[in-house]
């Protein structure tokens, strides 16, 4: 459960989302992440059950929570 710090000021941070399985899946739950206050890229992966996010600081799980639970998906936790 590690987040990594790429450049100063931006963070990136895995979480594991189950119920993923097409690019559709990986478009809604990207969208609804997108949305959240300092997301700056999304890349969610179906076949991994992964989706990447990098951030301007470290974001709230419960707030990814809800995003991921909008778009239809069960957030695991942090890879």
């Amino acid at each position: 459960m590690t987040a990594q710090t790429d450049t100063p000021g931006s963070v990136t941070t895995v979480y594991k989302v189950s119920g993923m399985s097409c690019g559709h899946c990986e478009g809604a739950v990207s969208g609804e992440l997108t949305e959240l206050p300092g997301v700056t890229s999304v890349k969610a992966v179906a076949t991994a059950g992964e989706v990447t996010v990098v951030s301007t600081a470290a974001l709230d799980e419960e707030a990814v929570r809800a995003a991921v639970d909008e778009a239809g998906f069960e957030l695991v936790g942090r890879v």
